[in-house]
């Protein structure tokens, strides 16, 4: 049996041993070409390293050493590094998982090659030789063309990028359904798309399709965000956007100028086709209206919620993407304009989908897409069937590999670019010194988030940024050790009280979120605290170690998102318990003497307080996104400001909610999900932050399409 296999640059041919990218041979050992094939052919699970090193040494007795410098070769003839596992995954004390999508081109059974030789062999002579020679030329022909059909046509590749935004400001961040940003769009020599600039209000934005300085287009909203263009290019098609509201009242505006005119129901998301007609989505819902928002008739429901609608050149079929709020995934979505077909784009395409922002090139003869494996954005290409003679190539085509993610791909009008955005994470972790009045690296400046320390002072634990992998490490930097690895995510680390452990809230893409502990000696899985179904947040110790607190996850931005509580979990009885009157809380914290548990309401604008010798909630103050932080004693809780022209990091007294400013916020901050923002103190009670460096650019993309 022969294998040829693709997945991102790279195509394998198991009969040749031979690893090739982009018709290129890459020099790989035997052993670590081995390696890849069981990989790959397993690709469905976790690899064992014993069933690894039974499989590919399978005659010799050899150490773990051997796998190990197979898997170190080959991730060097991958591409990857230390920061980039989109191939090959470690699952600690396990063994290794194949992660990227793979394609099987052909498998070739050479049984059956040798058994019709053996039928020709016996073929009778004389006055049928020349039909079944006729008739073997026709298979033969046969062959070829069915061959021709179903073999892949030449892939379309990225041939070039050239920056055309460099203003510095926040693109991606504007709040909407899952944290699906609004595209980018065009009427040919400008590009129109929402930024922020430091936390400020979002506006609307346009640039050169060439590239050059970015113009404002000037509203009368406070915050707006673009939806479409008309097809005219004439009108945009906007919502005016307001923090952790799911549907916005949808707007048209004339871009040369001219009062903006209210359209249709409030909606979360809604673009133009072709033909003038607005398509838009309401909770569960898409609909289809006049171009002034009347006539409106439901399209099609769905389980989750859709976003971003497109219509196909054709106008036959609308494509769009469904997010689902209990699992944070994606995925893209198809329907035909009479509402009927309603059917799933790529199922079970990806292990964990995260597909998103989907348009078809002007000629109908591509469909881009970006789709998000860990961490990182990239564009794909679904190829369009394009007649009889030619089989439709069912999947899509990678087209980048990062090390930048990519994403809201859009063609150009003439199909020869395509634009996108360009997302470099970066950042460093700052302490504020009041003596100079300034924010300054702390820890070397190491790019963390969830900073926590051990009682003592003297040892650390953070979640690297962006990549959300759990460290620990003494404060001066040294025994510094990685406890949680790709693919899962990690958020709010706590230390134990006694110093031996740490609890955090964890996941794997596509699954709930898991209260976790892990020792911090590591060299395991993280291990579950807590059974159940639904997710568990924002844990926290007691200030005896006994029990944890936590609370439910606001699902973002859903329609019928659930109220969150407060629960206490017992971790010798292993009992939960609801802490009353805690209905719509989140991110709770228990205070040092353990007297006080603070908490925000899920839309992150009220500080609550929860006295235990009173059973009782008070409100503290307002103003409060995230989690904020108690010191070394009941005395004072800390957070950062929001929503403000001059963000601040405050802290306010328990006794009285009076408010005291520490320092202004003069700088782009870091957080890591909408619903949470963190910030931190040093063991000396100076207030931490991170510093984003990030930058989100509009690039376009010199294509070949074959």
């Amino acid at each position: 049996m022969s294998e040829l296999y693709e997945f991102g640059p790279f195509f394998v041919d198991g009969d040749r041993r031979a690893l090739l990218r982009d018709r290129t041979v890459v020099a790989v050992s035997n052993k670590a070409f081995e390696v890849l094939l069981v990989l790959i052919r397993d690709r469905h699970r976790v690899v064992e390293k014993e069933e690894l090193l039974e499989r590919v040494w399978p005659d010799t007795v050899v150490e773990e050493n051997n796998l190990t410098v197979a898997i170190s070769g080959l991730r060097k003839a991958l591409g990857e590094d230390i920061s980039d596992r989109r191939y090959i995954i470690t699952v600690p004390g396990r063994g290794y998982r194949f992660a990227a999508d793979v394609r099987v081109v052909a498998q070739r059974d050479d049984e059956s090659d040798q058994a019709s030789e053996g039928a020709r062999k016996v073929t009778p002579r004389g006055r049928l030789g020349g039909v079944v020679a006729t008739t073997a030329a026709l298979l033969t022909l046969a062959g070829i063309l069915a061959y021709w059909r179903v073999s892949s046509p030449p892939a379309p590749r990225i041939l070039n990028y050239t920056q055309i935004t460099n203003d510095g400001a926040d693109k991606i961040t504007i709040l909407t359904v899952g944290s699906i940003s609004p595209p980018i769009v065009s009427d040919g020599p400008r590009i129109y798309f929402t930024e922020q600039h430091n936390g400020a209000n979002a506006v609307i934005a346009q640039v050169s399709a060439t590239g050059g300085a970015a113009v404002v287009v000037p509203t009368p909203f406070p915050n707006v965000a673009v939806n479409g263009i008309s097809p005219s290019g004439s009108d945009l098609l906007v919502y005016t956007w307001r923090t952790n509201e799911l549907l916005t009242p949808l707007w048209v505006i004339p871009v040369l100028g001219g009062s903006p005119r209210r359209v249709g129901e409030t909606t979360q998301d809604a673009t133009w086709s072709a033909d003038g007609q607005i398509v838009y989505a309401s909770g569960h819902d898409l609909y289809v209206s006049k171009s002034d928002g009347t006539g409106a008739h439901k399209l099609a429901t769905v389980t989750g919620l859709p976003v971003w609608p497109r219509w196909s050149p054709s106008g036959k079929v609308l494509r769009f993407t469904q997010h689902d709020p209990k699992n944070d995934s994606s995925s893209l979505w198809e329907v035909s304009t009479d509402g009927s077909r309603l059917h799933p784009l790529l199922p079970a395409w990806n292990m964990h989908a995260a597909e998103c922002c989907g348009n078809w090139t002007p000629d109908g003869r591509y469909f881009v897409f970006q789709s998000t494996r860990n961490g990182r954005a990239d564009l794909w290409a679904l190829p369009e069937p394009s007649g009889w003679w030619r089989a439709p190539n069912n999947q899509p085509v990678q087209l980048t590999a990062g090390p930048m993610s990519l994403s809201l791909p859009l063609p150009s009008k003439d199909g020869k670019k395509l634009f996108a955005l360009g997302d470099k994470k970066g950042g460093e972790l700052v302490r504020y010194d009041p003596k100079s009045g300034q924010f300054v690296p702390y820890l070397g400046g190491t790019p963390a988030l969830d900073v926590v320390f051990s009682r003592e002072g003297d040892s650390v634990a953070y979640v690297t940024f962006p990549e959300g992998d759990l460290w620990r490490s003494k404060v001066d930097g040294s025994q510094k050790l990685q406890l949680t690895f790709p693919p899962m995510e990690v958020h709010v680390p706590r230390w134990s009280p006694d110093g031996k452990q740490i609890v955090f809230m964890g996941r794997n893409s596509g699954e709930p979120w898991r209260i976790l502990r892990i020792p911090l000696e590591g060299g395991r899985e993280p291990e579950s605290v807590l059974a159940g179904d639904d997710s568990q947040a924002a844990p926290d110790w007691s200030p005896d170690g006994g029990s944890l607190v936590f609370a439910g996850l606001p699902e973002e931005l859903s329609a019928d998102s659930r109220a969150t509580a407060v629960h206490i979990l017992d971790l010798k009885s292993h009992a939960v318990s609801t802490v009353s009157g805690s209905e719509g809380l989140y991110c709770p914290r228990w205070s040092p003497s353990g007297r006080f548990i603070s908490a925000t309401t899920a839309d992150g604008s009220r500080l609550m307080l929860f006295d235990s010798s009173l059973q009782r909630w008070t409100e503290l103050t307002n103003l409060s996104e995230g989690c904020p932080a108690w010191g070394r004693s009941d005395e004072y809780l800390y957070f950062q400001s929001f929503d403000v022209a001059t963000p601040e990091f405050v802290r306010v007294r328990v006794s009285n909610g009076k408010r005291e400013r520490l320092a202004s916020i003069d700088f782009r901050r870091a957080g890591q999900r909408d619903w949470y923002w963190w910030n931190g103190l040093t063991p000396d009670g100076s207030p931490l932050l991170v510093r984003d460096h990030s930058t989100e650019e509009i690039y376009a993309l010199d294509w070949n399409l074959p």
